[in-house]
């Protein structure tokens, strides 16, 4: 069903400089000054083409970029057609001394609209962000970071190639401003080629990160089809990140809630609605992560819920049947979804923050930080919090397979693809 196929990535030569200088997180979680940190430290650095501002029309600068980089030799296509392996080495706050290891495929991957069924969004999308991506790809005709998606594959075919690929030495190996290791291989033989491509044929995609992306590219497609370019041509394809859903090293965070600008905002009124279908129980604030912990692996549906001091409250769904009756339009998957249930019965009925608020951000913002939710309360920033539990890889892939999509901020992947170790050049 999904197809996925080699290509000659734009890369980095040494003419750039150092690796470590030319790299950097997602656009999408870049400050105005990290870019411009960026930029000061080697000019080459990828957010010029990837997040471009410094001109009167950014995209046109960004295709300028481009060439200029290509023409002198900054940028270079490899010579052979490969299936990169990509692999991140990195720690957890909870686990400091203990390393994890993530990696998976970079290829293209033939562009389907998500009603047949083959690529699976998780997620609502913003248009706004499309735009400015689909401006980006028609000035410049490149994809310069991954879509990130999950692939099931239970016989272990897929893994059994990488690893034995993985015991070569890599292509590149950088660390990160934040200490993560990232690590490239190129896979290049024709029968391990064969085998890890004729495996996807019967394989279903779910995009964890890039949506966004994704959509755009469709549209991009679309847009070239409707100038002349033939069905066929590269950029029916775009790059893609693909990770095979029970790897050990795949980390989902859960993104947390926090309150500003309610009017007539009452703590004591909350949980007093809440008492009718939540179990609510004072813990200390220090024993909350426990609680959560605990209440994740019995797979009970618990949020904290945190309004300053050192006490929250832990908020445990009394009988999940309730959903049935407030969302008897959607599957059971999405219907037991812990941000569903917090939406739906917390933030819409009790404080009346309905999904066009969600979307705005009016009277709700997000974090993935525990730290930062807690003290954003503590300084008066916000009102509250509610503290969720992650999201399960499986409920990802249940909503998806539902042709569903969770609410915005469902879900944080960690750790994030680095932007910049292979690029996918769609017009030349």
């Amino acid at each position: 069903m999904a197809e996925i196929r080699p290509f000659r990535a734009l890369r980095f030569t040494q003419k750039a400089g150092p690796l470590e200088q030319l790299l950097c997180p997602p656009y999408d979680i870049i400050s105005e000054q990290q870019r411009q940190g960026y930029l000061k430290t080697n000019p080459n650095n990828i957010i010029r083409l990837e997040l471009p501002r410094d001109a009167a029309d950014p995209y046109a600068a960004a295709s300028e970029t481009l060439k200029g980089m290509l023409d002198s030799g900054v940028l270079k296509r490899d010579d052979t057609a490969a299936l990169y392996i990509y692999e991140i080495e990195f720690t957890l706050d909870n686990h400091p001394d203990e390393k994890y290891r993530l990696h998976g495929i970079v290829g293209q991957v033939h562009l389907e609209e998500f009603d047949k069924g083959i690529v699976l969004p998780h997620e609502e999308t913003l248009s706004k962000a499309k735009e400015d991506r689909l401006n980006l790809m028609k000035a410049t005709g490149c994809n310069f970071s991954n879509v990130y998606s999950l692939y099931n594959d239970e016989s272990g075919t897929i893994e059994a190639v990488l690893s034995a690929a993985m015991q070569e030495t890599p292509l590149c190996e950088v660390t990160d401003e934040a200490g993560l290791v990232h690590r490239l291989w190129a896979l290049t033989d024709e029968t391990a080629l064969q085998t890890v491509t004729a495996q996807f044929v019967d394989t279903k995609l779910y995009i964890a990160d890039g949506h966004h992306r994704y959509e755009t590219a469709i549209n991009y497609r679309n847009y070239l089809r409707s100038q002349g370019t033939p069905i066929g041509a590269d950029s029916d394809y775009i790059m893609m990140m693909v990770v095979e859903m029970s790897h050990p090293g795949l980390v989902v965070f859960p993104t947390h809630r926090l309150l500003k600008d309610l009017s007539n905002f009452s703590a004591e009124a909350v949980l007093a609605a809440c008492a009718e279908d939540f179990y609510t129980e004072e813990v200390a604030l220090s024993s909350l992560n426990e609680r959560l912990d605990a209440a994740y692996d019995e797979g009970k549906k618990a949020f904290g819920f945190y309004v300053g001091g050192d006490k929250a409250v832990l908020l445990t769904l009394k009988d999940i049947g309730v959903m049935d009756a407030v969302l008897p339009q959607v599957s059971a998957a999405s219907r037991q979804l812990d941000v569903n249930v917090l939406h739906t019965l917390v933030l819409e009925r009790v404080l009346g923050i309905d999904k066009a608020n969600m979307a705005q951000q009016i009277n709700l913002t997000y974090t993935r930080s525990l730290n930062e939710a807690i003290e954003g309360v503590n300084s008066g920033l916000y009102q509250g919090t509610f503290i969720l539990n992650p999201t399960r890889v499986s409920e990802i892939r249940d909503v998806a397979a539902a042709g569903e999509k969770m609410p915005q901020k469902s879900t944080y992947f960690y750790p994030k693809l680095i932007t910049g170790l292979t690029m996918n050049q769609l017009t030349r």
